[in-house]
C-alpha cells in the first residue's frame, strides 16, 4: 500500500475515532462513505468493514465511559442482547441483498437520523 494511502487511512481513522468517542457512536455513518468514496470499497464490503473497525473503537470508548461512571448498566444489558441478535440477523441479511439496495437503505437511515435530530 502506498504511503499516501496509508496516511489517509490513518487520518480518516483518527477522525472517525474522535467522532465515535465524542458522540458515543455514529462512526459507522462516516466510515462507510469514506470507504466507498475514497478507497473504492463496495457498499457491502464498506458496511461489513465499518462494523469490524467500530468494535475496537467502541471497546476503547466504553472503557473510558465505565471508568467515569457514565453507563446505566441496568438498561445496557437488555439493549446489548437485543443488538447482538439484531446485528447477527442484519449481517446475514447483508449477504443476501444487492449492493444498490443496501446503499439505498443506508442513505435512508442517514436521512431519517438527520431529520429526526433537526426536529428535536
Amino acid at each position: 500500500m502506498k504511503k499516501v494511502k496509508k496516511l489517509h487511512i490513518v487520518l480518516f481513522g483518527a477522525l472517525i475515532g474522535v467522532i465515535n468517542g465524542l458522540f458515543g457512536g455514529g462512526g459507522g455513518m462516516i466510515v462507510v462513505p469514506v470507504l466507498t468514496k475514497f478507497f473504492g470499497f463496495s457498499q457491502k464490503q464498506a458496511q461489513a468493514t465499518a462494523l469490524f473497525v467500530i468494535l475496537p473503537i467502541s471497546i476503547a470508548s466504553s472503557i473510558i465511559y465505565i471508568t467515569h461512571n457514565s453507563i446505566n448498566f441496568a438498561t445496557s444489558w437488555p439493549v446489548i442482547l437485543s443488538i447482538i441478535v439484531g446485528g447477527a440477523g442484519g449481517a446475514l441479511l447483508l449477504n443476501k441483498l444487492d449492493n444498490k439496495v443496501v446503499r439505498i437503505i443506508f442513505i435512508g437511515l442517514i436521512l431519517i437520523s438527520g431529520v429526526s435530530m433537526l426536529v428535536r
